[in-house]
C-alpha cells in the first residue's frame, strides 16, 4: 500500500484545509490513462466506491484501481515552497 512521508501528510492536509466541502475528504489519484508515470490528483469529498483509501495523521489519500496497482508499495512524498505557495508531488520506491 502507498506510504506518505511527513511532507506529503503535511501537504495533503494543508490542500485539502483550503476546501470546506473537502473537510473530511482528502486527496484523489487516480491512472490519467497513459504512462505509469501519469496521474491525476484532485481534491474531493469522499472515495469512491472502490477506492483504496491511505489515512496518516488525518491526511485522507484515495487511489482509483489503476493508481493504487502502480503505486502499491510506493512512497509519496511532496516538496512544499512557501515563498510560491505551491506543492510538487513525487512517488518513490519504498526504501
Amino acid at each position: 500500500m502507498l506510504t506518505l512521508t511527513e511532507e506529503a501528510t503535511t501537504a495533503v492536509k494543508t490542500i485539502t484545509a483550503q476546501f470546506p466541502d473537502a473537510a473530511q475528504g482528502g486527496v484523489r489519484i487516480e491512472g490519467a490513462g497513459s504512462p505509469e508515470s501519469q496521474f491525476a490528483l484532485s481534491v474531493v469529498d469522499g472515495p469512491q466506491p472502490d477506492d483504496a483509501v491511505v489515512e496518516n495523521a488525518g491526511a485522507r489519500v484515495f487511489l482509483d484501481s489503476d493508481a493504487a496497482a502502480v503505486l502499491d508499495d510506493r512512497v509519496l512524498d511532496a516538496q512544499i515552497d512557501p515563498e510560491q505557495g505551491s506543492v510538487q508531488f513525487a512517488v518513490t520506491s519504498a526504501a
